[in-house]
């Protein structure tokens, strides 16, 4: 990961910015650079990944326009060939050397371009102006405010802009700012085309392109290693890495000392894909006394987000401090793409796409945003190969129908697209799911909920969470969460559009509790 600040405009509060940045310089702990373009300034904290030279240090420059960009741009190496050979020349092997050349050639079309998972600003030398653009599913944080002199101003994380601006919101994945506008470049959850692809074609392609994600982000400079939480997904892609690699990939997995539900299924998988494989363990002490600081680090109130996030935190904060890996790939998106527990009990195929869409749109909120902060808090770098573009556009694509869980077994199109091909023994294969939260073992969130409990009497909880209007806390967990975010992210709430919950309008989904545990289909998930 690294940091970016782009603030377009006079600097009215110099010591503001200063500070203001430095609240990030975990994410790039590598260098720092500030360039004054004469008309606003753009900030660096670089993480080096890509070409780790000082030749692939940011922002780059080019006939008077700059960049600064987090990111990775998969598949730079084709573009920069074609950028030769229209007689651009580069000085690094960095990836995103290419931004200013790519701009100076499409202009603003370049966003629709990239195969990437980014966050850049742009200063266009020759109108004076920036230009601000996110990739599509927001996998890279960028948010924006505006100074009190109405400069708007782009950082990759709020923290970086709560002393600067009033009032701070996400910058929407997909969209480009470009003279005081966002315009929309891409809505991967719409699906352009709908695949006639049947359920074997489908499978196939599936595998396929999950398999090419994978591949793309295994490329880089520094050393990479692998969450492995035992469940479907981050077993996939480390049973695909490691058909990659020609030496035993790392794995990380992580669970509570007394109870993990997952750590056995994680050594299971790291033993059959011959991993070099470790354990971290947490504590209930560990469960409270990190809770402040990791809703600090995430900038959000979300039950779910936080509960999930406490072991990811923990997790990496381990590997930041026993490793030289820099890299980290991770299983996330593909609940929102093929369904999660509650989207068993969806009415219709219509209405299973309809929520897809919507979780897919707000991924930046949640899951997207847990993944990130835990992982950049601890200088470290994520990449989601479920987020992979390609593969994501293919997979809402589909007929819902099809992805409807009509084989009591939820994901079926991606774990019928690897049967038989021994990738995963079939005990984890066919696995059912276990919410990450609950996996690392059922007393985190216990301890959690009963931290909260002895906090506040019931009429306290009634009173203190009636100040809150946007997003109302509705257990005495979440008003615990909602004052914590309250503290370091002051007016700052609706950064989060809502609690990420079952939808409460189907059947069997009308839940006060956001964990999956609570669902009448949990079933054997939990054991």
């Amino acid at each position: 990961m690294c940091s970016i600040i782009g603030y377009c405009g006079p600097v009215h509060d110099p010591q503001a910015f200063t500070e203001g940045f430095a609240q990030t310089v975990s994410r790039g702990p590598d260098d720092t650079r500030i360039v004054d373009t004469g008309h606003g300034v753009l900030g660096f904290h670089r993480l080096a990944i890509m070409d780790l030279s000082d030749d692939g240090m940011q922002p780059f420059e080019l006939n008077g326009d700059y960049v600064v960009c987090n990111g990775e741009l998969y598949g730079f190496a084709a573009e920069r060939d074609l950028l030769v050979k229209k007689g651009y020349q580069f000085t690094s092997d960095s990836d995103c050397e290419i931004l200013l050349p790519m701009y100076r050639e499409y202009g603003t079309d370049m966003f629709a371009r990239l195969d990437a998972e980014f966050a850049c600003v742009i200063y266009d030398g020759a109108t004076g102006e920036f230009i601000a653009a996110r990739d599509p599913i927001g996998i890279r944080p960028l948010y924006y405010g505006y100074d009190k002199n109405g400069v708007i101003v782009f950082a990759s994380e709020p923290k970086n802009l709560v002393g600067m601006c009033e009032h701070i919101m996400p910058f929407p994945p997909g969209c480009y700012y470009k003279g005081g506008e966002f315009h929309r470049y891409e809505d991967i959850a719409a699906v352009a085309s709908v695949s006639g692809d049947g359920l074997e074609e489908a499978c196939k392609k599936i595998r396929e392109k999950l398999i090419a994600g994978v591949e793309k982000r295994l490329i880089a400079d520094a050393k990479v290693g692998f969450l492995l939480s035992g469940g479907l997904d981050s077993s996939l892609v480390c049973a695909i890495a490691a058909r990659q690699s020609k030496t035993p990939i790392r794995t990380f997995a992580i669970g509570m000392s007394k109870d993990a539900i997952d750590l056995k299924y994680a050594r299971q998988v790291a033993d059959f894909i011959c991993a070099d494989h470790t354990e971290v363990f947490m504590t209930p002490e560990d469960v409270i006394s990190y809770l402040p600081d990791v809703i600090k680090l995430l900038g959000t109130f979300d039950i779910t987000t936080i509960r999930a996030s406490m072991g990811m935190y923990l997790v990496c904060k381990a590997i930041h401090e026993q490793t030289d890996i820099r890299v980290l790939l991770t299983g996330e998106i593909s609940d929102e793409i093929f369904g999660y527990k509650y989207t068993d009990f969806a009415p219709s195929a219509e209405a299973f796409q309809t929520e897809a869409q919507k979780r897919v749109r707000e991924l930046h909120m949640y899951d997207v945003l847990r993944a990130d902060r835990c992982i950049s808090v601890n200088s470290l770098e994520a990449r989601v190969p479920f987020g992979d573009l390609d593969f994501v556009r293919y997979v809402m694509s589909l007929d819902p129908e099809m992805k409807r869980n009509h084989y009591n077994m939820g994901k079926y199109l991606l774990r019928h697209a690897f049967e038989g091909l021994e990738y995963l023994p079939d005990s984890i294969l066919w696995r059912q799911k276990a919410a990450f939260s609950d996996a690392v073992g059922h007393s985190m969130v216990d301890i959690l909920k009963e931290y909260a409990e002895g906090l506040y009497t019931d009429e306290e909880f009634e009173a203190k969470r009636a100040r809150y209007t946007h997003a109302q806390p509705f257990t005495k967990e979440s008003l615990l969460y909602r004052e914590i975010f309250e503290r370091y992210y002051p007016g700052q709430a609706d950064m989060i559009v809502d609690f990420w919950m079952p939808n409460r309008e189907w059947e069997g989904c009308n839940v006060n509790d956001p964990s999956a545990r609570v669902l009448a289909n949990y079933g054997a998930s939990g054991v």
